[in-house]
């Protein structure tokens, strides 16, 4: 079997190289000559955890190809999968569908034989219907079967979230069809993962739901941690006493400044509007996603309470821009909340973080960029830790504080013990902890 992705960003590169480890041949499409040529010459365009070495492998064994000629890669191609971005749309936060269109015409044109081609973008509600009614209209004497087969991959993990899927959702209309993504994941079924199908609405549902979902979680979660601080209680024990019932779980519920990244914003938003365009709102998820922009905005307070109301001419040093470890991925990061406001507020900020420098660069101005967690905190006035990345966890807090002009940490994660950090002769500010704070 031999798919064709169209689109070799994070979804559709992450895809494509692991498919090819299953032995299938894939050849990932993308426009951008450029990332085409650095992904040729083995360079990652994305930092994701075990990727490369999945890249460089299959294509030595040449079942991974690129190419910016999609006509030929699709030809050739028994499934297409479609993998382009699926940003908000400017206006009305509806998912500009431009992208996802636009490559269907040229998948419809250019498919020989029978074709099978599915979305993996994440796509509102009706999305597959519109993209059967393209081939319908471009081509309709060709052999095309139109599929919802979205993903779910975190950042950080997603080698792991394919190989390893808690299920796969795969929405067909057709028994060929069916039978033509059974054969494709069929390494899985053989693994026993649940493989789901149904029809494409309920696919493409599935995948904001889902989302939504742990959206609301991480929103409930940092909500009881605030009352947490008011009524002197510790979050990470309420969260752990609520995790340990079966019909919650643990996960997702870690406080933290506002969830970010490339998924969750962008998901409530196109949700909320469809399920509003329906005449069905969601309250709920309307409520969570402005929260979480709220909750966002506020982060830079809490250093500001830190430094005594005053951050005139102070300095303070920010460990972690991306918005969650083991990315670089900016895109929503509370640090392009929190840095910004900071600076407004007059103080000067030195940063550093494991792999998001770069990609932070071009994002925010006027920024110190570090080597490490001491050269950033090199006489700063409060240091901000914002994204858990693993080596802040083992910071030596004496070293730390002996390079600051003040020892004042303030913890958005919750990444330290504060009885811990208080005897190295920080003041400290963890989130959620009413009394330990």
């Amino acid at each position: 079997m031999r798919i064709a992705m169209v689109g070799a960003g994070y979804v559709g590169l992450v895809t494509g190289a692991c498919l090819t480890e299953f032995g299938t041949d894939a050849v990932c499409v993308d426009r951008d000559a450029e990332r085409i040529e650095r992904l040729r010459r083995g360079e990652m365009p994305i930092y994701e955890p075990g990727l490369a070495d999945f890249v460089a492998r299959n294509v030595e064994a040449g079942r991974l190809t690129f190419s910016t000629d999609l006509a030929a890669a699709v030809s050739g191609a028994d499934i297409v999968f479609i993998a382009v971005g699926t940003p908000s749309r400017r206006g009305d936060g509806h998912a500009d569908l431009t992208y996802v269109f636009d490559a269907a015409r040229e998948v419809v044109a250019a498919a020989r034989g029978y074709t099978v081609l599915v979305t993996k973008s994440t796509v509102p509600v009706g999305t597959g219907a519109r993209v059967a009614g393209i081939a319908a209209e471009l081509r309709p004497d060709a052999e095309i079967d139109v599929v919802s087969n979205p993903e779910f991959l975190r950042e950080g993990a997603a080698i792991e979230d394919f190989m390893h899927p808690d299920r796969v959702v795969i929405g067909a209309e057709t028994d060929r069809a069916r039978a033509a993504m059974r054969e494709l994941y069929r390494p899985l079924f053989l693994r026993e993962t649940p493989i789901l199908f149904t029809d494409r609405e309920t696919a493409e549902l599935t995948k904001y739901a889902a989302n939504a979902f742990l959206a609301v979680k991480i929103t409930f979660i940092n909500e009881i941690a605030d009352l947490c601080e008011r009524v002197g209680a510790d979050v990470q024990d309420v969260a752990r006493g609520m995790g340990l019932d079966r019909r919650i779980g643990g996960k997702f519920l870690h406080p933290g400044p506002g969830y970010g990244g490339s998924c969750f914003p962008k998901d409530t938003l196109a949700l909320t509007r469809t399920a509003s365009d329906a005449g069905s709102p969601v309250r709920l998820v309307e409520t969570a996603a402005a929260v979480n922009d709220a909750r966002k905005r506020a982060m830079a307070g809490r250093v500001l309470e830190a430094l005594g109301g005053d951050a005139a001419g102070r300095t303070v040093a920010v460990l972690g821009l991306a918005f969650k470890p083991n990315t670089d991925d900016m895109r929503e990061a509370p640090s392009l909340e929190l840095v910004p406001a900071l600076q407004a507020a007059g103080a000067k900020v030195r940063a550093y973080d494991p792999q998001a420098m770069e990609t932070a660069r071009p994002l925010l101005a006027d920024v110190a960029w570090c080597r490490d967690v001491y050269d950033a905190a090199e006489g700063a006035d409060c240091a901000v830790l914002l994204t858990e990345w693993n080596e802040f966890r083992a910071v030596d807090m004496e070293r730390l504080g002996s390079v600051m002009a003040a020892p004042v940490l303030v913890d958005l994660r919750n990444v330290y013990k504060p009885a811990e950090v208080k005897a190295a002769g920080f003041a400290y500010r963890g989130v959620g902890k009413g009394r330990a704070s």
